[in-house]
């Protein structure tokens, strides 16, 4: 199964995909055919499902995905914060327990934060 993922970023769209084992985001303004160049999770992917992206006020991004999820398998979470430009920064992590059919989900914080659910 794969997933795609939407999000509102000001006059902006957010928009999550997997191909291939990869996951990517990229910004999309509403009323054209523009689409901002796709950014790819950092490093070698080749089980990552399930996407999700969300901005916060100070323009940074995070893409947080599953690992190793598959028919009757849970697996982990991982992410991935990136600056205003796209490019990863030092704040990433994963996590072990995503359950059996288990996606995850993320938000910003109003002090900019973000959190993540699984």
């Amino acid at each position: 199964m794969i997933t795609n993922f939407i999000s509102p970023a000001g006059r902006k769209i957010l928009i999550a995909w997997e191909t291939a084992g990869q996951v990517f985001y990229a910004d999309v303004v509403p009323g054209t055919d523009g689409a901002s160049e796709s950014v790819a999770a950092p490093g070698p992917g080749s089980d990552r499902k399930h996407p999700v992206v969300a901005r916060n006020s100070r323009g940074e991004t995070l893409l947080a995905w599953t690992n190793g999820t598959g028919w009757q398998r849970g697996g982990s979470l991982e992410w991935q914060v990136f600056d205003q430009s796209g490019r990863p920064t030092d704040a990433r992590g994963t996590a072990p327990g995503v359950p059996v059919w288990g996606l995850v989900a993320a938000y910003t914080q109003p002090d900019g934060g973000f959190t993540i659910i699984y």
